[in-house]
């Protein structure tokens, strides 16, 4: 039977539950890890993201017992792609014997309970570092979405419990929906990007994964930031077409954004707290020129305060242990 809305994948397991609860004390805030594609016993730095790291998935599974026993449960997964494996097509990302399906069949194995959030765009696959398909300078749109829907197939047969389409093309809700339906997987959530604008906070997570464009930009499909309007029919747009929940991207410079999306979802509404809003965190603490604990504290707050129910945050271990700490 084909339907688009299931409240019920929502309340499939605690780990979801307690993430998507409407009124809590502390909020939910997920855990954001990169990682290689074949490297073994391997943690490597992000130069532009202090304290960030790219972890191998050995040196992942040894982390995460730490997190849990902060209180995180949710990890939101982005994988760093060899340059030899990228094409025009982003074949790779449909190949399920690769290295990302593969850690996620490995850490649902190991970690049952944990909540595993896949990303699902073309560029971290893409040699043109695009999050679709490129013809003569042009993003294309409908193409780009059957390649999503069956990404998102290959994700969620591996095991991920949602899948998050970042890529802004038109439709791709409703053909992900119907894909991961079509393959049995009603259980698989969709957290949806609706309003992911064309930012420039989003540098320092390029640099992560080498995903930045080769050539153009990504004004033609992410979100102009002088819109909310905008914003408001994307959101309603991917209710519409079965999104589980909807994510405001970036968070701090769209707090009220995200406030109007919270005026009209009955859905969860996620924020995500860039890279670009993390760094300039800690360059100005590595100065001296701010307190960062009580800067983090304040601008998650926020975010929350603004309507979030879930935050996607780099501060993720800083702030349970914060959290923890301070017994709120």
């Amino acid at each position: 039977m084909q339907q688009i809305n299931r409240p019920r994948r929502l309340r499939s397991t605690a780990s979801i539950r307690d993430m998507v609860a409407e009124t809590s004390l502390e909020g939910v805030i997920l855990s954001i890890q990169f990682l290689f594609a074949k490297a073994r016993n391997q943690t490597q730095p992000i130069a532009t993201m202090p304290g960030q790291l790219r972890l191998s998935l050995d040196e992942l599974i040894k982390r995460i017992p730490g997190w849990q026993s902060c209180g995180l449960t949710s990890f939101a997964l982005f994988p760093k792609i060899p340059d030899s494996l990228k094409n025009s097509r982003a074949s790779e990302c449909l190949n399920p014997n690769r290295f990302l399906p593969q850690t996620i069949q490995r850490l649902k194995d190991k970690f049952p309970d944990i909540t595993l959030i896949t990303d699902v765009a073309l560029d971290p696959y893409s040699s043109d570092g695009h999050d679709g398909i490129v013809s003569k300078g042009e993003i294309l749109n409908d193409e780009t979405v059957e390649i999503l829907a069956q990404m998102a197939v290959v994700q969620a047969q591996a095991g991920a419990d949602f899948v998050a389409p970042s890529d802004m093309m038109d439709g791709r809700v409703r053909a992900i929906r119907k894909a991961l339906d079509s393959a049995s997987l009603q259980k698989t959530g969709i957290l949806a990007y609706s309003a992911k604008y064309a930012s420039a906070f989003y540098g320092p997570f390029r640099d992560a994964l080498e995903s930045a464009p080769r050539h153009g930009d990504k004004k033609t499909y992410q979100m102009d930031p002088r819109n909310s309007r905008e914003a408001l029919r994307e959101v309603k747009l991917d209710l519409h077409e079965g999104a589980d929940m909807v994510m405001v991207k970036p968070a701090l410079s769209y707090l009220d954004v995200i406030a109007k999306v919270k005026q009209i979802s009955t859905v969860p509404v996620a924020a995500y707290n860039v890279s670009g809003e993390y760094s300039m965190v800690k360059a100005a603490a590595s100065l001296g020129m701010i307190d960062e604990t009580k800067v983090m504290v304040e601008i998650l707050t926020s975010i929350r305060r603004a309507g979030a129910d879930v935050i996607l945050t780099y501060h993720a271990p800083e702030m349970a242990g914060w959290l923890r700490s301070s017994g709120s």
